[in-house]
């Protein structure tokens, strides 16, 4: 885990590209010190939460969830799709341990973020591991990585020095991913360089699950962007760029990064801690 002292930082972005998304205004913000994971929790650790505890997941129970048209077999039988979002498949079978539909697996995922999560099911993993989701504030604070009001976790250009520097979808969305990123759908954690604190992935691969309400009990902020972010109609993989979704909801998309109150130690997945 990583160590955040108390302090403050301009908190949002005066970009009106998103106006529902209320990126700002920008306003001076102070968070008291806290813990944070430099990695999204990965398969292997979630299957460990389910083995100790017998956890079964919303997508398991009901039996299907969302999932990215584009990683379907070519025969994939007829599924619905979400209305203005068509990329958007509703398929059967698909859980975290399906992230793709019933004929995926989690062989060589190991190490992915685990996917089709819920809010709740985000919460009882990080209860279980001693720690929990972090506030919207605290995540930004520490996705910034100390740079004040910079566009992206690492600076102002996306790509500097033409190397590509997270998990996003790249080309014409979503039909046609140049895979200039190395990856078509989600990456291992720590596959791209860390921000100033230490934090990986804070944009792009998935998106991640923050303890706040979005608006009036309907929606939970979700933070960070994900692999099929495109500028073209997402780029949510700014540093200030924020969403929600709805508690009940998983998708091939969103998962989970473990915070804790400063002084704790959380077990499980996260043991050790540095100071940043």
């Amino acid at each position: 885990m990583v160590d955040i002292p108390s302090g403050t930082f301009l908190m949002g972005t005066a970009d009106q590209r998103f106006p529902t998304d209320r990126e700002g205004p920008v306003r001076e913000i102070s968070t008291e010190a806290f813990l944070i994971a430099p990695h999204l929790v990965t398969n292997a650790e979630f299957a460990a939460f389910v083995k100790a505890t017998g956890t079964v997941t919303l997508a398991e129970s009901e039996g299907w969830s969302f999932v990215f048209a584009g990683v379907l077999p070519d025969d994939f039988c007829e599924t619905r799709g979400v209305v203005g979002a068509e990329w958007w498949r509703v398929v059967e079978g698909a859980n975290w341990q399906h992230p793709a539909g019933p004929q995926s697996s989690l062989d060589g995922l190991e190490d992915h973020p685990v996917v089709h999560v819920t809010w709740a099911e985000a919460v009882a993993y990080a209860a279980w591991v001693g720690g929990r989701l972090p506030s919207e504030a605290e995540w930004e604070r520490a996705a910034r990585g100390g740079l004040e009001q910079a566009t992206f976790a690492w600076g102002e250009e996306l790509t500097p020095g033409g190397v590509q520097q997270c998990n996003i979808w790249q080309g014409a969305f979503p039909t046609q991913n140049t895979l200039d990123d190395g990856w078509y759908a989600t990456s291992p954690v720590g596959a791209y360089p860390p921000n100033g604190f230490g934090l990986h992935d804070t944009a792009g691969n998935v998106w991640e699950w923050c303890g706040d309400w979005f608006d009036e009990g309907r929606s939970r902020v979700i933070r960070g962007g994900s692999y099929l972010c495109h500028d073209s109609y997402c780029n949510r993989y700014r540093v200030g760029a924020r969403s929600s979704n709805t508690p009940d909801t998983c998708t091939a998309n969103m998962g989970i990064r473990i915070a804790a109150d400063a002084g704790l130690s959380p077990g499980g997945a996260v043991s050790a801690c540095r100071r940043v």
